[in-house]
């Protein structure tokens, strides 16, 4: 066997990753906040793409009202003045005037010229006085209201603790340890490290620390600067006056309370059914993350990228939400001009890279509106039931299935449901919450959906009675009898995702209320 080197020519087909196309794929998975800071920070990058503002009316164009008002005056009807019951009712009294607005003078909103009544020459006469320069509700020229004034910063939980230790001691050593600790405390309320942890790293008494932290422990909310759950209820309960031995014994066991043993709880406690079930409500009105009223991150409510509401004929609209859609454009003249005087190669280069890169980010953006309204219209019509009756008929679905249906690949509509919303009158759900896994039916039947039936093991959970818990066992029996092959470790891995306790745990806690309830109909 002789080895022989010799060129040859051969043609095939490759896929080649241009920055385009991964600018492209980059911008189909980007979520709606993070779209908008990749196009804010291209604006800032390339001179030539620029906002798109929404259109104004021409300086020379009438204004709707304006052209009502001439109509109105042409036809011989004088429109009222703004404010002509400041010109016309000077005569009046004061007396007059508050009973025909039904309100007093001095009754007035910042943005008003306030009236002021005073007697001049013996009469009942009114003078309006512009108010004075500085006033407050007004701005320097007197005709605005001060926004300054009305404006409030967001409280912290640190400020909040801050303001209360400047009030509860002066020593700087105090003061010192009770800020270390105050700024140790997380956004849930509690205290993260422990006192001989924070008395080593300032060198401090360790007896000094918990001084302190007993002071911090003191402010509000009641059971700040807990290190766990149990010491946060007994803060709270001891601010109640409510911490006697009996609830110190069940906040000592919370593992119990948690398991629903109540009859170790009664011998625990030292109580009877009811005492125990007023006890256990008490603890559940309790906050347990007494820091969450300070939260320092704002809450970030789903905005969906697509809409679907019914048609008149019974079908679905499907839209894009225009307002979640950046719009930018592509700056022609500037570049026209721009290029005209640039001389040297490298700024002509840079123009040049700039406008290329202008062109595929519009072309982008419209090719990823697209693509989600194509895959957004299909899961509709793959899950036309649900919009119609509800979670009960949601289908089985996966990604396979709407690639095949639009023609597109498997990776591509992952992207396009990847952080993406629908807004229908259902709710706003996400994109990925419509594909489900399939559950085989029972004697050939059709195939149910994950969530469906998940939805029906609550339904069923919910209706049960006290004298009949439904075990995992006896919930594989009912989905049986509707047509749901379900196994029996499915049911309770449902069952544990929806934070459903287990039929004893269930069954104790219907005892114990049905208990309480006869204890209390015996002392009446």
């Amino acid at each position: 066997m002789s080895l022989v080197q010799r060129l040859e020519v051969r043609q095939g087909q490759a896929l080649v990753m241009t920055p385009q196309l991964l600018q492209a794929i980059k911008l189909l998975q980007l979520s709606q906040l993070d779209l908008a800071a990749y196009v804010e920070a291209e604006l800032e990058r390339n001179p030539l793409l620029e906002r798109a503002e929404p259109e104004l009316p021409a300086a020379g164009e009438t204004s709707e009202p304006t052209t009502h008002q001439d109509e109105s005056q042409a036809d011989g009807f004088e429109a009222p003045e703004p404010d002509s019951w400041l010109s016309t009712e000077l005569n009046a009294s004061r007396g007059e005037i508050e009973g025909d607005f039904d309100t007093p003078l001095d009754n007035v909103f910042p943005d008003e010229t306030p009236v002021q009544a005073r007697e001049a020459g013996g009469g009942d006469m009114l003078s309006l006085t512009p108010p004075p320069y500085g006033s407050s509700g007004g701005s320097f020229d007197g005709e605005a209201p001060d926004f300054e004034a009305t404006l409030t910063a967001e409280t912290s939980l640190r400020d909040h603790l801050a303001s209360q230790l400047d009030l509860a001691t002066r020593d700087p050593a105090e003061r010192l340890i009770g800020g270390f600790l105050i700024d140790a405390v997380d956004e849930a309320g509690y205290l993260r490290e422990g006192v001989e942890g924070v008395a080593e790293r300032l060198g401090a008494d360790p007896a000094l620390v918990t001084r302190m932290l007993s002071v911090v422990q003191s402010f509000d909310p009641p059971g700040i600067a807990a290190r766990d759950l149990a010491e946060c209820l007994a803060i709270q309960l001891r601010e109640r006056d409510r911490f006697d031995p009996a609830m110190q014994a069940l906040v000592s066991r919370l593992d119990l309370i948690a398991k629903r043993d109540f009859a170790a709880l009664r011998r625990l406690c030292g109580v009877d059914d009811e005492d125990l079930v007023d006890m256990l409500g008490e603890i559940r009105r309790l906050d347990p993350k007494p820091g969450r009223a300070f939260g320092s991150s704002a809450v970030e409510v789903l905005i969906p990228d697509v809409f679907v509401r019914a048609a008149p004929d019974g079908s679905w609209l499907v839209e894009l939400n225009g307002e979640a859609l950046p719009r930018v454009l592509v700056n022609q003249s500037y570049y026209a001009r721009v290029v005209r005087g640039a001389s040297a190669e490298g700024d002509k280069a840079f123009l040049s890279e700039a406008l290329q890169n202008a062109n595929w980010l519009t072309r982008s953006l419209e090719q990823r509106a697209r693509t989600i309204l194509k895959v957004a219209t299909e899961i509709v019509r793959q899950q036309d039931g649900f919009f119609v009756h509800g979670v009960t008929h949601l289908r089985p679905l996966n990604l396979k299935t709407v690639a095949e249906a639009i023609g597109m690949h498997e990776s591509t509509v992952s992207r396009v449901t990847s952080n993406k919303a629908i807004g229908t009158s259902r709710g706003t759900l996400e994109m990925k919450y419509f594909f489900t896994a399939a559950i085989p039916g029972a004697a050939g039947m059709a195939a149910h959906s994950s969530e469906a039936v998940r939805h029906r093991i609550k339904q069923l959970v919910d209706g049960e009675t006290p004298a009949d818990v439904l075990s995992d066992d006896a919930l594989v029996q009912k989905l049986r009898s509707e047509g749901v092959d379900i196994a029996r470790r499915t049911v309770a891995k449902y069952r544990e995702s929806l934070r459903i306790p287990s039929s004893i745990e269930r069954r104790r806690e219907h005892f114990a209320h049905g208990s309480a309830h006869h204890a209390a109909l015996a002392l009446r």
